[in-house]
């Protein structure tokens, strides 16, 4: 992704090393825990981690190499993945402004990304690393450990530069549908279905959110070129390495659509593509979907 002389985006809270104070970093029981944890899986998470980060107790401070609590960088001295961060971020905000007005009427609000390091507060509760990147509607923020990062390429085999802005732009999608009001309806509808309808709800939603991330690599490349030749594969690389059948592949031998977060690789690839060959935003209603199988 070409990213030289890029406009870098002043949305970014750096809370790691900020542990207030030098005190552990609280993650462990109580409501605000249980809060997060409903939020992710409203959203097609899966709230374990949440859930497992707390039975831990408070997350113990380490070094910044341990991924624990990481020294908030001196603004002179940023490392090249925080500056890239915040080069994408600025990116969306660029593309989101023009965006949603022009195509639905809706003026864009910056949403604000917190880096965090090992764990962090939000207005939907305490969460540990394990609940990996996320976005909390309440206070609408996007919270990410860039030790994530790190893993897509070492854990999920899906590394490059691109591949990392897919995961920002999707929760920024997340953010887009908070906006347009498609959040609230479908939270709203919870209590009129069953658990498993309401979920299968939930994971077009976060195909949408793929959606949404493709339309903003549409317009991102129409407008600044900043592909690069094996960008777009990258992100689909992402999208498959994170999708829900290849996921539980690894982690149990089976596949259990039933049990689906955030839909099938081929789910997840086909709707960032969608998004970007389009670059429509009436085009995303993934709400129509079959139900994956």
């Amino acid at each position: 992704m070409r990213t030289g002389g890029a406009r870098e985006s002043d949305n970014i809270e750096d809370r790691r090393g900020m542990s207030g104070g030098g005190r552990r970093l609280a993650v462990g029981g109580g409501v605000g825990t249980m809060v997060l944890a409903l939020v992710v899986y409203l959203l097609g998470g899966d709230p374990t981690a949440v859930l497992e980060g707390a039975s831990q107790g408070p997350v113990a401070e380490q070094g910044p190499q341990a991924g624990q609590v990481a020294t908030a960088p001196d603004k002179a001295t940023q490392d090249e993945l925080t500056r890239f961060v915040r080069v994408v971020l600025a990116d969306t905000e660029d593309v989101w402004r023009t965006q949603l007005q022009a195509q639905i009427g809706k003026p864009y609000r910056d949403p604000t990304l917190v880096l965090f390091a090992g764990g962090v507060d939000s207005a939907c509760g305490s969460a540990s690393s394990a609940t990996g990147p996320f976005y909390c509607p309440t206070d609408e923020k996007l919270y990410i450990d860039l030790q994530f990062f790190r893993e897509l390429g070492a854990k999920y085999q899906a590394p490059g530069d691109f591949a990392q802005a897919y995961v920002i732009a999707h929760e920024v999608g997340h953010h887009i549908q908070k906006i347009m009001g498609i959040t609230t309806r479908v939270h709203a509808s919870r209590g009129q279905m069953s658990p498993e309808e309401y979920n299968r709800l939930s994971v077009r939603l976060e195909l949408q959110a793929d959606f949404l991330a493709g339309v903003w690599a549409h317009h991102a490349q129409r407008t600044r070129g900043v592909l690069e030749p094996g960008d777009i594969e990258e992100a689909l690389g992402a999208a498959s390495a994170v999708g829900d059948d290849t996921l539980q592949r690894k982690s149990q031998g089976r596949v259990v659509p039933d049990s689906f977060t955030h839909g099938s690789s081929s789910q997840r690839k086909a709707w960032f593509d969608k998004g970007f060959r389009t670059g429509d935003v009436r085009q995303g209603d993934t709400f129509s979907l079959p139900d994956p199988q």
